[in-house]
């Protein structure tokens, strides 16, 4: 143990460290794109598991020195050059960098990354550990074998490769963090794997590469995409001392809206327009206003017929009824404009009643003549977007309409405070009832109580489902029948995505209650 006191063992050992902790530099780089396909609560364990793997494997080659060494005794020969089982190992482990290397860097190349987010859902822990193993697997062979030409004691050897293990496990999680905030340096390392794999591949075939070449490359690209960091920094730092955050938000949401497609992206000006902090609870918008902004953008791409007041849920009078009928309606009536009918049958809405003008009738000690005060309100047809509804009603002084299909027939009506309820939310009047285009009850154990007649683009803010662009349907109910084709019952269920739907009330074919389980997923 007399080792253990040679100033030279101690200067070894933090030779080896230092050159351990560089040669897996871009192992962390790729561990760190690797992890970031999992769950967020998966990364932090796959990284963990993954190195404490990889320094199993590294002390078991350590303690089989007399087979690595072996390694690098040829096995055949081919057009000249020797192959070893290093050689082989190289050339494997290239190909394997070159291929991961080449599928990542297409999918941020082409946008995919984006469109992916459903896949990275599906990742898999341990297929992505597995892929750390073999990658380590890979530089665990130069770096052992560099370890073993320098250093005599493989008690040295085992705590170096521990030393630079522990720095990698406790620098991966900020390292990962990092680059995956920043798209450039993502494409950056991707490029440096693809440039480590072809020397592998070539130094497999006996073509060696001066390590030196290769990072001074990396070094060189590194410090320019540093000075690139460092201009955006200052950029932020500058409008963070001169502008409002909420302004700059605001300016960079208008940047994106201008109407031109080439511009309509998040470049590197808007971007360093907005956010200081994306820490949690540092949000810009709080969640009610976030709601808010994603409603008005989605109103373009809302039609009438998703908010209406459906024919049947319509309160009107019928002109044909007697009067001790029609004056307790009259009484009861809650609303500035009555629906009249002269049909109970058909129930076809011959125009609207305003109560200012019912009121102007009676003070002027006049009969009831409902009929004599029937106006005729806007027509809307039922794919009409609510954006241009709602430029409509601004352009006739109106706030109110009834909805047709294309037969001309009445299918509902809507009103000015039905296309403000797609902004701001359910706007009840005193002693109202639930309207059910919000009646939405979310229970303590993640499962919800929703009317049928809840519109779809609403229902999305409580559960992921994905919705059809073009679809002929607007409500949950249209969404079950159209799974079911049919018109369900009381007690059926249906599953649609992760979500298990069961119908508990039903009346006249109308869906009233539906109860809504998260289903449980492996």
């Amino acid at each position: 143990m007399e080792w253990i006191a040679d100033p030279t063992i101690w200067a070894g050992l933090a030779t080896l460290i230092v050159l351990e902790l560089v040669l897996g530099i871009d192992n962390l780089v790729f561990i760190a794109i690797l992890a970031e396909k999992l769950p967020p609560g998966l990364r932090d364990r796959a990284r963990i598991v993954g190195l404490a793997f990889a320094l199993l494997m590294r002390l078991a080659l350590l303690a089989s020195m007399s087979w690595l060494v072996s390694l690098t005794a040829p096995l055949f020969v081919v057009s000249g050059h020797a192959f070893s089982a290093r050689d082989l190992l190289m050339l494997a482990g290239g190909v394997f960098l070159i291929f991961k290397a080449t599928m990542e860097l297409n999918e941020r190349l082409e946008g995919q990354d984006e469109e992916a987010r459903a896949q990275r859902k599906g990742a898999r822990f341990w297929p992505v550990v597995a892929q750390i193993v073999i990658l380590d697997a890979v530089f665990s062979i130069d770096s052992v074998i560099t370890a073993v030409g320098m250093v005599d004691h493989l008690a040295v050897m085992m705590a170096a490769v521990m030393v630079a293990i522990g720095v990698m496990m406790l620098a991966s999680k900020a390292l990962t963090r990092f680059i995956n905030a920043h798209p450039t340096i993502v494409i950056l390392c991707l490029s440096f794997l693809l440039m480590i794999g072809f020397s592998l591949v070539a130094d497999g075939f006996g073509y060696h590469i001066p390590k030196g070449y290769l990072y001074a490359a990396i070094g060189f690209s590194v410090t320019i995409e540093a000075l690139n960091q460092l201009a955006q920094f200052n950029r932020r730092r500058f409008l963070s001392s001169s502008v409002p955050l909420r302004q700059r938000t605001a300016e960079a949401v208008l940047r994106m809206l201008n109407g031109k497609h080439e511009e309509a992206q998040l470049d590197a000006q808007t971007s360093a327009l907005i956010a200081d902090s994306d820490g949690e609870g540092q949000e810009v918008f709080n969640e009610q206003e976030r709601r808010m902004i994603e409603r008005v953008l989605g109103m373009a791409q809302r039609t009438v017929s998703s908010v209406m007041t459906s024919r049947h849920d319509i309160e009107h009078i019928d002109l044909r009824d007697p009067p001790e009928v029609i004056i307790p309606l009259l009484e009861n009536n809650q609303h500035t404009r009555l629906v009249i009918t002269e049909d109970s049958a058909s129930n076809e809405p011959l125009g609207v009643v305003h109560v200012i003008d019912l009121l102007t009738q009676q003070l002027r000690n006049e009969p009831l003549n409902l009929r004599s005060l029937i106006r005729q309100p806007l027509v809307f047809h039922e794919q009409l977007s609510l954006l241009l509804a709602l430029e409509q009603f601004r352009e006739a002084h109106t706030h109110f309409a009834f909805i047709v299909d294309e037969f001309g027939s009445v299918e509902g009506i809507i009103t000015l405070s039905d296309v403000m309820e797609t902004i701001a939310g359910n706007l009840p009047l005193e002693n109202e009832v639930v309207d059910p285009r919000h009646d939405i009850v979310q229970h303590d154990d993640g499962t919800l109580t929703v009317n049928g007649y809840l519109p779809l683009e609403d229902l999305v803010g409580y559960i992921d489902i994905p919705l059809e662009e073009r679809r002929e349907y607007h409500t949950l109910a249209g969404l079950l029948m159209e799974h079911t084709q049919a018109i369900p019952k009381e007690g059926d269920t249906l599953r649609i995505d992760n979500y298990l739907f069961e119908i508990l009330e039903v009346e006249s074919h109308r869906i009233l209650k539906v109860w809504i389980t998260p289903s449980v997923t492996s």
